[in-house]
């Protein structure tokens, strides 16, 4: 199993919209990134992350709202390695590791078994391979894979308020629209929800199923996404301070940018009314840690609309607004203080005081 694990590090991709985050994993022998369509709903393009693929914009391609499949274009560069489909059938009791990036979290394997390996869900009019491995949001379009390391279904569903209770599409599935894909050139289209037939951009006939009559909205009729509010201003905020703000979505009211060495995290809340930003800086030292402890808390005195904290080893530097004091004049003045802060203290908290860059070893 731990080799399996290992190697799907190099499979699966994080994808995070304006609307959501999900996972995704590469298919070889088609050169796509397959997901659910639920994790893409709404987007032309996503941002992909992953351990073989730098973070980028990459197209959504197909969508299948009936099968709850998606299948996304593969940017150029990338080192994604090879995996297949399983052409054993699922029997109940098999173990199975569901892979995925739950609730945000990069890279996480739960290990199970197959609870029932045919359970027909009704409003889907599909079968699912039902499992107890522990799937949550976030985990949904990543790849369920056997005891072989061949994906046998794409993580799907969960039952709200059960106790790991998932649902998995099975991969014979998967490969029938692969196919029914690909026969049609891997051209820019969906499923019709109407009639089950592939609608594709040369084939639509405007906005209507060339099949069945019924409206339909392929991914080329997508409009692009424009926040309001708050987000409308975060948003202007990291585009003034240089950064896309494509990819640093990650869901709604939230952002991540990377300056310099620090990783800064944006979160609004809209309940609460809170803007939340917080660079992630390096790591405690393994030695000397009364007096970075004394560095940090001298800052804190000193420096105004911001704050350090220690979260396990990570030292973290915060900046907290409420809404109603927020327009693009302040956030841009607090948050650009905030970007060049953060980079500037991760210099001096290793090069003075010993701590860790992350990618250093314990």
């Amino acid at each position: 199993m731990r080799e399996i694990i290992d190697k799907y590090k190099d499979i699966v991709v994080q994808i995070a919209t304006p609307l959501s985050t999900g996972t995704g994993f590469y298919l070889a022998e088609h050169d796509l990134i397959v997901t659910n369509e639920h994790v893409v709903r709404g987007s032309k393009e996503v941002v992909i992350d992953g351990n073989a693929v730098d973070k980028s914009l990459t197209n959504v391609l197909f969508v299948d709202p009936v099968h709850d499949l998606a299948f996304l274009a593969i940017p150029d560069k990338h080192e994604m390695k090879s995996t297949g489909l399983a052409a054993e059938k699922v029997t109940d009791g098999d173990p199975v590791i569901a892979i995925g990036h739950p609730m945000g979290l990069k890279y996480t394997t739960t290990q199970g078994i197959v609870s029932n390996a045919s359970r027909h869900i009704e409003h889907a009019d599909l079968n699912y391979i039902q499992i107890d491995a522990a799937i949550n949001p976030g985990n949904s379009g990543g790849p369920l894979v056997n005891d072989k390391g061949e994906v046998i279904g794409v993580n799907t569903f969960i039952f709200r308020d059960s106790n790991n209770l998932g649902f998995a599409l099975p991969s014979n599935y998967l490969d029938e629209v692969l196919k029914e894909y690909k026969e049609n050139h891997g051209k820019k289209g969906g499923r019709c929800t109407s009639c089950s037939n592939l609608v594709f951009e040369d084939t639509v006939d405007e906005g209507y199923c060339p099949h069945c009559g019924a409206k339909i909205k392929l991914i080329t009729d997508l409009d692009d996404y424009k926040p309001t509010g708050i987000p409308h201003i975060v948003e202007n905020i990291v585009k003034n301070a240089g950064h896309d703000v494509r990819l640093s979505r990650r869901g709604p009211n939230f952002w991540e940018i990377e300056q310099g060495s620090a990783k800064i995290r944006i979160a609004y809340n809209a309940k609460n009314g809170l803007l939340f930003g917080d660079a992630v800086l390096c790591k405690l030292p393994k030695k000397n840690i009364k007096d970075v402890y004394e560095y940090l808390l001298r800052q804190n005195h000193s420096i105004e609309n911001m704050g350090f904290s220690i979260n396990k080893q990570n030292i973290i530097l915060s900046l907290l607004i409420y809404d109603r004091y927020l327009n693009e004049e302040t956030g841009q003045k607090l948050f650009k203080d905030l970007f060049d802060k953060a980079d500037h203290y991760d210099d001096i908290l290793v090069d003075q005081y010993g701590a860790r860059w992350h990618e250093e070893e314990d």
